[in-house]
């Protein structure tokens, strides 16, 4: 028998060592990002920067086959890791390599490598999958609409879960590369821009492309008949837009006559905000039963029924006020909504002043009134209102935006706007939270201005004054509208 030296022995147990040391410092990541509303969505010990997906839809039998490859870093030693699904999965593999997994949850997929993943390595994920998305419920719902020819993903504050495996929460954007291919004769529509379509054997396959990060709920599809609209901005901005020709007649004159606005409003709502955040713009309405509408990143989605009393202007200058306050510059956890949709409902207020039906400060002296002193509206936090129904309580639209019209008559115009437009600068294609808003509005005003921040977003009960003492001859002509698009935007 050969003898083996002493030294290689201790060199070779030693390495042994190591690597077992290595491997025991190795941890599973967080089945949660930390979201306190919401602890089980997203996951830890990654970051993902694109998502992939090669997807095969047919709409008979609502089946949907897919591949994802998901292009990751490691932001620890990981043992293992989750990604968010409802979807069967066939198989995985992490780095080229077969990994095992196996669901825990509701909508956990559990993925463990064939070998540990290193702080800082990248990752190359592959997940192969296929099922029936609306038969896939989490707390009795549904996030995926089959319609009479196809079907929609767009709900908030999660969608992705029912078509790709994901990090699904706003913390963790990413790029996306879509690929769908559905039966020939039908249409798909998606973020970003088209690149191109091949019909073969019956099916075509569309391909979309999303360069800026995007929340996965932010990230649409759309399957189905439409008829498509393409146009651009007076800036040169392409402006997409779809209608399903099945929607009832009527509804579909007032949706075409309002989403076609898009470029106007795009137009103006980059003058008072700043630049455009994305490289193209729209909407689409499908043949859905729903009644909200969602501000799909670069591509809105509108419910037919959202049109049912006429032409909504100012639900296209909400859901498109969005694409800096929302999409762009995203929430850090759900507990700070109001960043969304308090200043969507101001850039409504904007609109009306502009338009000459009610200067913001009439407006908000409508709104506060509107509400009286033992009103439940007054005792949801819009700067934490909770998860659940009141996340999107009319508090946080509501006082969210009687915060900016509080925060506009303290500072004045010229710092207010600044405020906007450096928040929307600051902070493009990241995350924020209340307390940055707050530090920066403090810092180019030059005021202390906890106090505002406290009694408008964290203290129940209705404030002794509104945010601006305005007399109201009459009511504002905007108001009637701006109340309807609250009902039609709510999630």
């Amino acid at each position: 028998m050969r003898k083996t030296p002493l030294l290689a022995v201790a060199v070779g147990a030693a390495g042994v060592l190591l690597f077992a040391t290595a491997a025991s410092a190795a941890a599973p990541g967080a089945p949660g990002i930390g979201d306190p509303y919401y602890p089980d969505y997203g996951n830890g010990g990654y970051d993902v920067s694109h998502y992939d997906l090669g997807l095969k839809y047919q709409p008979a039998t609502d089946t949907l086959q897919g591949t994802a490859r998901i292009t990751a870093r490691a932001t620890q030693d990981l043992s293992r890791f989750d990604l968010d699904f409802l979807l069967d999965t066939q198989a995985v593999t992490v780095n080229g390599r077969k990994a095992s997994f196996t669901t825990s949850g509701a909508h956990e997929l559990v993925i463990t490598p064939a070998r540990v993943l290193r702080k800082g390595a990248s990752i190359a994920i592959t997940v192969t999958y296929s099922g029936v998305p609306s038969t896939k419920k989490y707390n009795d719902y549904v996030g995926w609409a089959k319609t009479p020819d196809g079907a929609v993903a767009a709900q908030e504050p999660e969608s992705a879960w029912w078509w790709f495996p994901s990090n699904d929460h706003p913390l963790d954007k990413a790029t996306y590369d879509i690929t769908i291919t559905v039966p020939e004769g039908l249409q798909t529509i998606s973020s970003g821009e088209p690149h191109g379509a091949r019909t073969a054997g019956g099916w075509t396959t569309y391909k979309w492309h999303e360069a800026k990060p995007e929340a996965t709920y932010l990230t649409t599809l759309a399957v189905g008949k439409f008829e498509i609209h393409q146009g651009r901005t007076k800036s040169g901005l392409p402006v997409i837009t779809a209608y399903s020709p099945d929607v009832d007649p009527a509804l579909l004159t007032a949706a075409k006559a309002s989403v076609e606005t898009t470029g106007e409003v795009i137009d103006w709502e980059s003058t008072v905000f700043g630049p455009y955040p994305f490289t193209s713009a729209g909407g689409y309405v499908p043949n859905v039963t729903s009644h909200f509408s969602l501000e799909e990143q670069t591509r809105v989605f509108y419910s037919p029924a959202a049109f049912s009393t006429g032409v909504r202007p100012y639900l296209i200058v909400h859901e498109n006020a969005h694409q800096w306050f929302g999409d762009s510059v995203s929430l850090t956890t759900w507990r700070d909504i109001w960043l969304n949709e308090g200043f969507a409902t101001f850039a409504e207020w904007l609109w009306s002043e502009k338009t000459g039906q009610g200067t913001t400060a009439e407006v908000a002296r409508q709104t506060y009134d509107s509400y009286p002193a033992d009103d439940p509206f007054w005792q949801v936090k819009a700067g934490d209102p909770g998860p659940g129904d009141n996340q999107f309580d009319d508090a946080v639209y509501d006082r969210g935006a009687l915060t900016l019209q509080a925060l506009r008559a303290t500072v004045g115009d010229a710092k207010f706007f600044t405020i906007l437009r450096a928040w929307a600068t600051l902070h493009r294609y990241g995350n924020a939270t209340t307390a940055q808003f707050e530090a920066l509005a403090e810092k180019i005003s030059g005021k202390n201005l906890g106090s505002l921040f406290q009694t408008w977003l964290y203290t129940t009960g209705r404030p002794a004054a509104p945010p601006q003492q305005v007399a109201l001859k009459t009511t504002p002509k905007s108001w009637k509208e701006i109340r309807q698009t609250r009902t039609l935007e709510a999630h």
